[in-house]
């Protein structure tokens, strides 16, 4: 597992910054490679020494076709896998896997496997969106011990980061369109592969797309996001509310949930940490939704550098509208047939419970993509140290709108053999709508009445 230390490097200055709670930008000729040697989002502009990984070319946003429902056809649909990893070959590439992954193989060494195509490397988000990148890398500080931003704006605070806790921030303030609104389901199988499903409407919107944001006044939130529980029947109607905010410490997270029985709206500060996930059976907690979310105060974070590592990614065969949820969700795990793996490279960054605070995992392990910025894998440990849950991202580039997202999130747990995959939308009447509009009105606790009428 070779980990490329030159690419980064932590100096006596920025780890004394770092304890003091405020982070120094970097200095502007730095930032200049952004664009040049660096994509203008931080990643290595060129491919590794053999081509296996290329250089970054971004995705046109005609690269394929667009239905009436919004799926996306797959720009490479006629490519074949170079070679499958599986439990007789892992072996051979346990240097390019994470621990997780390596672990699902000995956990279920008949079914799962990993297909590897070709590396492409086309994630790209909207110039506007590039500009600000680029203006956060000079001006943009840790506040309040590495748990907070100030001279932010809209997306990756740090391209060129210098610690473990700046990349996460990479993660937690990615683009995601600006605003979207989404339809998506959640399985949590037993380990013979029986299911049910949980259907969400959900609503997610980062302050800058408010018709109502005042730059002048940016104030602490990041974002709003807001969950409607649309079926089962007896689920259905239950919305929860969140303000996600940039200094959680400072200001914790707002969040309030609709109970449509009781017709009753109440704080709901469970929400946050290891609390548990919606709906999801105790598989998840609720830092656990989008692979990572929430205030980092409670884990210490060291940045262990980058490696080459085959991720799940242009998930666009998983994301086939002519799929039924019942090809993609299996016994142990999803339909790795339908997956689709390549080498990148990704930041690796391990969180260890700091001392004297609490949480389910006492350790976990970041693998996240040079590209997006995007979680890819996350290895979770209990408190014995032992490897508990491995969550895996399946991303795709959805090029029509320049967002590079999430189609499937799974979490794996390798005690009981149940496992979470939410984000399946194959089934549905629509994809991601990336021109949701809003107002601060539409994110109040009084507002959720409203969303609950069943």
């Amino acid at each position: 597992m070779k980990i490329t230390k030159s690419l980064f490097h932590v100096g006596v200055l920025g780890l004394s910054l770092l304890a003091t709670g405020v982070m120094a930008a970097v200095p502007a000729a730095e930032a200049d490679k952004l664009g040049k040697s660096l994509t203008p989002m931080g990643a290595e502009m060129a491919g590794n020494a053999d081509g296996s990984i290329p250089a970054w070319k971004p995705m046109a946003k005609n690269a394929g076709n667009v239905d009436g429902k919004g799926f996306l056809s797959d720009p490479f649909v006629s490519e074949k896998p170079l070679f499958t990893i599986t439990a007789q070959n892992v072996d051979q590439y346990k240097g390019k896997l994470a621990p997780g992954q390596y672990a699902m193989f000995k956990r279920y060494p008949e079914t799962f496997k990993m297909p590897v195509y070709p590396s492409h490397r086309g994630a790209t988000v909207p110039d506007a969106v590039f500009a600000s990148i680029k203006k956060n890398a000079t001006s943009t500080n840790l506040v309040s011990g590495g748990n907070g931003l100030e001279n932010f704006e809209t997306a990756i605070p740090f391209p060129i980061p210098k610690t473990g806790v700046e990349v996460i921030w990479n993660h937690i303030t990615r683009y995601r369109g600006g605003s979207v609104t989404r339809l998506v389901t959640q399985a949590t199988p037993q380990p013979n592969g029986s299911y049910s499903l949980v259907y969400f409407q959900d609503q997610f919107v980062f302050r800058d797309k408010m018709k109502d944001y005042d730059p002048a006044n940016p104030g602490n939130i990041l974002f709003y996001f807001k969950q409607k529980v649309t079926a089962p029947a007896r689920l259905a109607g239950g919305v929860l509310l969140v303000h996600e905010t940039l200094d959680q410490v400072k200001e914790p997270r707002s969040a309030w949930v609709y109970n449509a029985g009781q017709r009753r709206v109440r704080r709901a500060p469970q929400v946050s940490y290891d609390g548990p996930g919606t709906a999801a059976d105790g598989l998840r907690t609720s830092d656990n939704l989008d692979m990572y979310n929430g205030a980092p105060d409670r884990y210490d974070w060291k940045l262990e550098g980058k490696k080459e590592m085959y991720i799940a990614s242009d998930a666009y065969k998983l994301d086939d509208p002519k799929l039924k949820y019942a090809d993609i969700i299996k016994a142990g795990h999803i339909n790795q047939d339908l997956a689709r793996y390549e080498l990148r490279r990704v930041w690796h960054v391990v969180a260890t419970l700091k001392e004297g605070q609490r949480h389910i995992y006492a350790k976990r392990d970041f693998y996240i993509d040079e590209d997006t910025w995007q979680a890819a894998v996350i290895d979770h440990y209990d408190g014995r140290n032992q490897l508990w849950r491995v969550a895996e991202a399946h991303a795709q580039n959805y090029y029509n709108v320049q967002v590079p997202w999430y189609t499937l999130e799974t979490l794996y747990d390798l005690q009981s053999g149940r496992y979470l995959a939410l984000g399946m939308k194959n089934e549905e009447k629509s994809a991601y709508d990336f021109g949701f509009t809003a107002t601060t009105s539409d994110f109040t606790p009084a507002a959720l009445r409203q969303d609950g009428v069943r």
